[in-house]
C-alpha cells in the first residue's frame, strides 16, 4: 500500500506511525517508512510522517528512526496539548539533524524539517497562542475533528456547526502567527456521488472559514480538494483585473478607486495579490488571465 503513494500528484503525503499502526507493529512500521523515504517521488511536494503523541513515550523512537530518511520534509505531531509537546519534538530534531537546524544556516544547507501540529482537544484550542510560538519550525496547524469530538463528547453533524468555534480559532491563530498551512478536518464520507458532494460542501465551508487545505484519507478525494482550494477561474480573472487596474491607479496617484461600483483599496488589492500568488503556485495560467484584462482601467 505504501508504494502506491508514489503515483500520487499531491502537495503532501503523510505516512502514519500513530493510529493506523498497532503497538506490536510500531518498530516494523518505523523501519518500513525510513527505508521508503530513502528516495523521493517527483510528484509529491512534501513527505511527512505522523509520529505517535509525545505523551505515549513512543515519539522519541519514531523520530530517531524516521529522521534518518533523507527525503523526509515534515513531522506531524498528534495530540498537541501544550507548547511542551512541540518543544520536545524540536529538541529531538535539532539533536538528530544539527546540520539542517543550525542557528545561522548557510544558503546552501538543506531546508530544516517542518513541523505540523494536530489540534485535537479543548486544551489545545485554549492554548493555541503558546503552541504557535513553541517551535521555529512550526509551519501549520491541522484540525483533527474526530478526536476533538471525542474530547468534548460532541456528535459530528453534516453542518459541522459543532466545530465552528474550534475551526475559527485555529485559522485565526495560524494567521496571527504567520503559519503557512491551516489544514481542515477529514471528510469521512468519500464513496459514491453522495460522498463526493459531502466532500465538496466541506471544502467550500472550510475555504470560507480561512483554511487553505484539507486532509484526505483516500486518493479519490484528492482531485476534489485540489480544485476546491485552488483559485477558481472566476477568482483568478477578478484578481487579474484588480492587479492591472491598481497598477494604473498607482501611476495616477490614486490609492482607492472603483470596479463595477465597488470600492477597491489596499485590503482588496492585497486579497487579489494573494489569489494570484496562489494561482501561480497551483500552476494556473496567470499570464493569460493578465493578458485578457490588460485594458482594464480603474473607474
Amino acid at each position: 500500500m505504501i508504494d502506491k503513494s508514489r503515483n500520487l500528484k499531491v502537495d503532501c503525503v503523510a505516512y502514519d506511525l500513530e493510529d493506523s499502526v498497532v503497538p506490536s507493529k510500531k518498530s516494523e512500521a518505523r523501519g518500513n517508512i525510513s527505508r521508503f523515504l530513502q528516495t523521493r517521488s517527483p510528484d509529491v511536494t512534501e513527505n511527512a510522517v505522523r509520529i505517535n503523541a509525545v505523551n505515549t513515550g513512543l515519539a522519541l523512537d519514531d523520530l530517531t528512526a524516521v529522521l534518518k530518511a533523507p527525503s523526509i520534509d515534515t513531522i506531524v505531531v498528534p495530540k498537541v496539548n501544550s507548547s511542551s509537546d512541540l518543544e520536545f519534538v524540536t529538541d529531538v530534531i535539532r539533536h538528530n539533524l544539527p546540520e539542517r537546524h543550525a542557528e545561522n544556516p548557510s544558503k546552501t544547507s538543506t531546508p530544516p524539517i517542518n513541523v505540523l501540529a494536530l489540534v485535537e482537544s479543548a486544551r489545545a484550542v485554549t492554548d493555541l497562542s503558546s503552541i504557535c510560538k513553541a517551535s521555529p519550525y512550526l509551519s501549520g496547524l491541522i484540525f483533527a475533528a474526530e478526536d476533538f469530538a471525542l474530547d468534548l463528547s460532541l456528535t459530528r453533524t453534516p453542518s459541522l456547526l459543532e466545530f465552528l468555534f474550534a475551526r475559527s480559532a485555529i485559522v485565526t491563530a495560524s494567521r496571527a502567527y504567520n503559519l503557512s498551512s491551516t489544514i481542515d478536518l477529514v471528510c469521512t464520507s468519500y464513496k459514491g456521488a453522495e460522498g463526493q458532494q459531502s466532500l465538496k460542501d466541506e471544502c467550500v465551508g472550510g475555504k470560507g472559514l480561512g483554511f487553505n487545505g484539507k486532509q484526505c484519507i483516500h486518493p479519490s478525494q484528492v482531485e476534489v480538494v485540489q480544485k476546491a482550494f485552488s483559485p477558481s477561474d472566476k477568482e483568478l480573472h477578478w484578481a487579474a483585473r484588480i492587479r492591472i487596474a491598481d497598477q494604473k491607479a498607482g501611476r495616477r496617484g490614486r490609492g482607492s478607486w472603483t470596479l463595477e461600483g465597488q470600492m477597491i483599496d489596499a485590503p482588496v488589492v492585497g486579497k487579489a495579490q494573494a489569489i494570484i500568488r496562489k494561482a501561480e503556485a497551483c500552476g494556473l495560467d496567470v499570464t493569460s488571465a493578465m493578458e485578457s484584462w490588460k485594458d482594464q482601467e480603474p473607474e
